[in-house]
């Protein structure tokens, strides 16, 4: 091997593990060490007359199993009857969905698609149609808090905020029990950072509230629309996105690993289609946004190349004693990563194992869903998952 190419690998080697480690462990140091100087903002309580009216679509695809409950849950949400609108955006749904909508009549609006469109073009073609300033949008299989749509509402008392997130609890299908990972309260750690800074990125699909006016419309096929949604209204309108953690909605987690994998894998291919749409945040002078858009979101896009890269440069340089170390140690970590897939373990090892499991789960799919991406393999329709 000649000397360029050995600097070639190990400039290779340190630059994408940099780049690794900052993503993940660097730049959260840095935002919480920025955002602990910023404080917790709360809009100011509203009485009933001062509300905006707001609209409430839940978009479904063959969801009779969860969406009486889901209707219900609407049904009792605190918030005035005379400014509340609730509509269910039935995408193709060819079970009873549409039938156990209209049981709800005229409590609960139904606006009925022929075809499986896919989430985008649901929502494209129904949010023009509702009657609300601000339009919350959620999934058949979230339950709301109470009082999630109200305190969702009592931020667009400000004019510059055009868009707002929940805070969304993950629990476990058979014992209702908070089951928040890790991975998960890592990423609302960012989330409650970023939001402090201005640089909140997008929103979640069970719960987030945008004014009607701003909503940009989103091109049918888009993968991940509470994603591109949110960051296009803010790249036209300059308005805010704020974060409220008091506005909750809860999901359970689904049942097999296998599932999950999937979801990954469509999200995965989503973050790169989004590229198309939010690319203006990588100028700098988008300022808090760009450096947040930047680390957390196209850094992570990248990791699993820079993962090979490293994976690559190391085998190259395995001659020099160091480096055939760092091959080991990677061997051993993935090793790891695939034990946790078929063994459980509930002990401070078992916690070690999992996050392996969970960090090479997540880069995987987010490979699979790049070719799938660049293939065009991934489509915007959705089929349902059992939950």
């Amino acid at each position: 091997m000649t000397p360029i190419a050995r600097d070639a690998a190990v400039i290779t080697f340190w630059g994408a593990s940099f780049l690794v480690i900052y993503a993940y462990l660097i730049y959260p140091l840095l935002l919480w060490l920025v955002a602990s100087w910023r404080p917790v903002r709360r809009p100011p309580a509203m009485v009933d007359s001062d509300l905006p009216s707001v609209s409430v679509l839940v978009a479904a695809h063959n969801e009779e199993a969860v969406i009486r409950a889901r209707l219900e849950n609407m049904l009792a949400l605190d918030y005035p009857a005379s400014k509340l609108e609730l509509v269910v955006a039935s995408d193709g749904s060819r079970d009873r969905t549409n039938d156990i909508v209209r049981e709800f009549a005229p409590r609960v609006g139904l606006i009925a698609f022929e075809n499986n469109g896919g989430k985008a073009a649901a929502l494209d073609a129904s949010i023009p149609r509702l009657k609300g300033e601000v339009v919350v949008l959620s999934d058949a299989n979230t339950m709301m808090r109470t009082d999630a749509v109200r305190r969702l509402a009592e931020w667009f008392s400000d004019r510059e905020i055009g868009v707002v997130c929940g805070k969304l609890v993950l629990t476990d299908a058979e014992t209702g029990a908070n089951v928040d990972g890790l991975y998960w309260r890592y990423e609302t750690f960012l989330k409650r950072c970023e939001a402090k800074l201005g640089g909140l990125l997008g929103a979640n699909g069970a719960i987030y509230a945008i004014r009607k006016k701003l909503f940009p419309g989103i091109e049918p096929g888009t993968i991940v629309d509470d994603f591109v949604i949110p960051l296009v209204a803010r790249i036209r309108s300059g308005c805010r996105i704020v974060y409220d953690e008091q506005a909750i909605a809860y999901e359970e987690t689904p049942a097999e690993v296998g599932m999950e994998f999937r979801r990954r894998t469509r999200i995965g291919a989503g973050d790169f289609q989004s590229l198309g749409f939010v690319w203006p945040l990588l100028n700098p002078a988008k300022g808090w946004v760009c450096f947040t858009f930047v680390s957390h979101k196209l850094l992570r896009w990248l990791c699993p190349f820079l993962l090979l890269a490293i994976a690559a440069a190391n085998v190259v340089l395995v001659d020099r004693g160091f480096y055939g170390l760092c091959l080991l140690l990677q061997c051993g970590l993935y090793g790891v990563a695939l034990l946790g897939r078929f063994i459980a373990m509930q002990n401070g090892v078992g916690k070690i194992v999992r996050l392996a499991t969970m960090f090479a789960a997540m880069n995987a799919a987010l490979l699979v869903g790049f070719f799938k991406w660049a293939t065009e393999r991934q489509q915007g329709a959705w089929e349902r998952t059992a939950r």
